[in-house]
């Protein structure tokens, strides 16, 4: 049984994010789809001594895009590792994580939202060990109109028996054409993480999965519920 998910892309995703990725055979971004403002594809929250921080990548205001159409304007990595750096320097496991995640910051140039998201993801899966194959909804060939019948043709067309949901999901997709397709349709739980030490006041779950890293390090899947 191959299980698959289907997920926009995101910047610096939270910690369940991973673990979604963790719990399916083919995790497929689906940048091919409408960019929305205001969201998680390019920003995400960091904890520093003042609160919680976004950090929030600039990619301009024509929003009549898709995610992978978005482009990048410059000067934003810099002060976003500044900021991590500041925040998270007394963090025990940041000169560890640092050896691999400053460069991706410092060393390479992002022309799209979709290329930058894909390589951080990518990074941060192989620090966790997650083996998971990662590929793009535009590797498939396009299918039919309609938010379910598109993501029952991704599914079919990776060879999947499962699709694994998110929970918000429910508002909108038709279980019905996933049962009709023989496919099984599972809906993720992000219920039930265990607490980690933070620096900077009230404990929260809901931050950039680097908060976990810096703090916990190789003993971040302890935290979590599918990477082991």
């Amino acid at each position: 049984m191959k299980k698959v998910a289907i997920l926009q892309s995101n910047y610096i995703p939270w910690k369940g994010y991973f673990d979604m990725i963790a719990a399916v055979d083919e995790f497929i971004l689906y940048d091919d789809v409408q960019y929305t403002k205001n969201d998680w594809r390019n920003r995400n929250q960091i904890k520093t001594p003042q609160g919680v921080q976004w950090l929030t990548v600039p990619v301009g205001q024509d929003i009549g895009r898709r995610i992978r159409d978005v482009t990048l304007a410059g000067g934003w990595q810099e002060k976003h590792w500044k900021s991590l750096k500041a925040n998270y320097a007394r963090a025990p496991y940041f000169a560890e994580v640092a050896s691999w995640l400053e460069p991706m910051y410092l060393e390479n140039a992002y022309t799209h939202l979709s290329q930058m998201n894909r390589r951080f993801i990518k990074g941060i899966c192989d620090y966790l060990g997650i083996r998971t194959a990662v590929t793009s909804s535009w590797d498939y060939e396009p299918g039919d109109d309609g938010k379910t019948a598109r993501l029952v043709n991704l599914c079919r067309q990776a060879g999947g028996s499962e699709y694994i949901s998110g929970p918000s999901a429910r508002d909108y997709i038709d279980e019905h054409a996933f049962a009709d397709a023989g496919i099984t349709l599972s809906w993720f739980d992000y219920a039930g993480y265990p607490a980690y030490r933070q620096l900077w006041g009230t404990y929260t779950h809901q931050v950039s999965i680097l908060d976990l890293l810096f703090n916990c390090g190789k003993q971040s899947p302890r935290y979590m519920r599918y990477v082991s």
